[in-house]
């Protein structure tokens, strides 16, 4: 059985252009929310999977590349994981000149003791990381804290928040920190999974594992994750499909009466564009390579 050997010229070309993707798209992201400005300290939270690692890497390349100056810090959480390989990090950012901070914290004592074995460790997990990182950014003087979420984060979040918490919410690309002291902001948001995941096995970055919550098996969000890819295989731009809709909100055709006057709708003897399309077909354009800019906002 004769066997093919891989063109090295190809894989270089598809690198190349893979990498070009992820650098555009992260920089369109920025642009559109306005995510990083002129003298901003950058604190990139790098946890040690291929997203974080990822999004140092791109955002590292931005910098040579951007019209504004601005600093990129790594900081990583060491939650004392039994068996953590704690110099598999720190190795690799010193290897690549990278400044970097990296926190202890017992984080993982005080979830295994406080959250029954069995049941979701995320939720508490998530807030104390939040909190150390905030002190964190304080003290290294970020301007900005930067997460590695991507745009399947983002719908993910969406679906579980409308099947299991009653709202139309999802991850913002930008937002204010909990303590209000601090902007967060998630550069990868334009970007997608697969591309991150190929980007990582092309990059070799020593991916470390997360012991405490990624061994749940019966998380919601990867049931979610595992139906969109589903949906994905079946209907390919699907997941753009529905990233794009996160752009692309009308008030006036939802039902939050906080979003748009409901109450003190009335004829107005002129045409709307915006009006009532209850029984017009939808309107699906095709599936584009880039997100559209048009926010509709409720009259």
């Amino acid at each position: 059985m004769d066997t093919q050997t891989p063109d090295p010229r190809k894989a270089t070309f598809e690198a190349n252009k893979l990498a070009k993707r992820l650098r555009r798209l992260t920089g369109e992201a920025i642009a559109d929310y306005r995510m990083i400005e002129p003298g901003d300290r950058v604190m990139v939270c790098v946890s040690g999977g291929k997203d974080s690692y990822g999004l140092l890497d791109v955002l590292l390349s931005l910098r040579e590349r951007a019209p504004v100056s601005f600093e990129v810090v790594a900081m990583h959480l060491d939650q004392a994981h039994p068996g953590y390989p704690a110099d598999v990090l720190p190795a690799y950012l010193e290897s690549r000149g990278i400044p970097f901070h990296v926190e202890r914290q017992d984080t993982y004592s005080i979830v295994k003791r406080v959250i029954p074995d069995g049941q979701t460790m995320c939720s508490l997990c998530s807030r104390l990381r939040r909190g150390v990182i905030y002190r964190v950014a304080t003290e290294l003087g970020a301007t900005k804290i930067a997460l590695g979420h991507h745009r399947e984060d983002m719908i993910e979040t969406l679906l579980l928040n409308m099947f299991h918490g009653g709202k139309l919410k999802s991850m913002p690309p930008k937002l204010v920190s909990d303590d209000g002291r601090h902007v967060v902001i998630r550069p990868l948001a334009y970007c997608a999974e697969k591309d991150l995941d190929a980007y990582a096995r092309t990059r070799a970055f020593p991916i470390i594992p997360c012991d405490l919550c990624g061994s749940q098996e019966n998380l919601q969000r990867k049931q979610i994750k595992q139906m969109l890819a589903e949906w994905d295989r079946r209907f390919p731009g699907r997941v753009e499909t529905m990233c794009r809709s996160l752009r692309n909100v009308v008030p006036s055709h939802l039902a939050d009466p906080s979003l748009f006057d409901f109450a003190g709708i009335a004829p107005t003897g002129e045409p709307d564009p915006d009006g009532d399309t209850a029984f017009d077909p939808p309107e699906f354009p095709p599936v584009s390579a880039a997100f559209p800019l048009r926010v509709v906002a409720g009259k």
